[in-house]
């Protein structure tokens, strides 16, 4: 279970990447009226940092073996989680807007698939990650 977490650790965070990669290119770190953004940068980082801190973390559980850095990660992943929860929250919006509303905020260019993807790879983690930390896996 350690390894498969390990595995949709990094599938989620590359969608991340690539989401984040959407949301800049179309202006989303801009702060113009042309291109108004529903994500908050410091949400947007505060959960790539504390996606990221997790990650590094569970690497550290997977060469040392200490149980206590598996329930670090643990921990780590629900801020990461309910800053993920906000950001989707914000998106749903954009993403029903019609495409001709004007100014079409950045985040709307994110695809569903990437979206659904990244969150059902975090979701698998958060539950990978819970079974080993409880040592059931």
């Amino acid at each position: 279970m350690d390894i498969a977490a390990l595995v949709t650790w990094v599938l989620a965070a590359l969608g991340g990447f690539y989401m984040l990669g959407v949301w800049i290119s179309r202006g989303g770190l801009r702060r113009e009226e042309s291109a108004p953004t529903r994500f908050p940068p410091p949400v947007i980082f505060g959960h790539f940092l504390l996606a990221a801190t997790g990650l590094l973390v569970w690497i550290a559980y997977l060469v040392v073996g200490a149980p206590a850095l598996a329930w670090a990660a643990l921990v780590i992943l629900l801020p990461v989680a309910l800053l993920g929860f906000v950001m989707l929250a914000r998106w749903i919006p954009s993403y029903r807007a019609r495409a001709a509303t004007a100014p079409t905020p950045p985040e709307r260019g994110i695809p569903v698939v990437a979206v659904v993807g990244h969150g059902l790879f975090a979701v698998a983690t958060l539950v990978l990650v819970l079974i080993t930390a409880l040592g059931l896996g």
